[in-house]
């Protein structure tokens, strides 16, 4: 009997514990808003919109050569890890111009993944920044209208991120230059807001049986 007692103690605790922690805490809440209702992207290209849909949305710039380790970053931890989700896309904006450099990105990316969730605009460069001004964030984009970061877009079109970071506080985005970023904090995130839409949705059809 001790010896069970101990085994147990030794063995499945710490499995238990790990589950529990691996979890993350955020899984219990709902991502929080950081700015709602932004302006639907229809403004840059009226085939796509972030509308009912929910968005990883990013600004690849004119150098989109100089981000394909950032978009190849997320291709593989976020994006093959969720894009088979109803009702998920990304969504990545360049200036116009930059649409043969595109090509060749996606043809690369596609060697990897079915990349049919993954959605290119090409924009002029003023409504771009405009576009991006409209997203109220603590970031700004660099010279060729990019960044290395990426945001959380819900479909009512808030942008979700986190007010209690443990290294930012308020974080607006997510920096696909780091794969532990993307691995410790936005795939998390990302279950976080996936599971949210999955129990409303559950709670409706429940709702609608009775």
């Amino acid at each position: 009997m001790k010896k069970t007692f101990v085994l147990l103690v030794l063995f499945v605790l710490p499995i238990v514990a790990y589950l529990f922690f691996a979890s993350g805490v955020n899984n219990f809440g709902k991502l929080p808003i950081l700015t709602e209702s932004i302006t639907d992207v229809t403004v840059l290209d009226e085939e796509t919109s972030l509308k009912n849909k929910i968005t990883i949305l990013g600004f690849l710039g004119s150098d989109v050569n100089g981000k394909k380790g950032n978009a190849f970053n997320l291709n593989q931890k976020i994006y093959k890890r969720f894009y088979e989700f109803n009702d998920f896309q990304f969504v990545m904006i360049s200036p116009k111009g930059t649409e043969n450099a595109v090509v060749e990105l996606k043809k690369e990316l596609g060697a990897l993944v079915d990349i049919k969730k993954w959605k290119f605009i090409h924009a002029d460069e003023e409504a771009i920044a405009g576009f991006f001004s409209n997203l109220k964030t603590d970031l700004t984009l660099d010279e060729n209208l990019g960044t290395p970061y990426v945001f959380i877009i819900d479909k009512d079109l808030n942008l979700r991120g986190r007010t209690n970071d443990e290294d930012e506080g308020t974080k607006f985005g997510f920096n696909t230059t780091s794969v532990a970023e993307l691995n410790n904090k936005m795939e998390d995130d990302v279950k976080v807001i996936l599971a949210e839409y999955r129990l409303a949705l559950k709670k409706n059809n429940a709702e609608r049986k009775k």
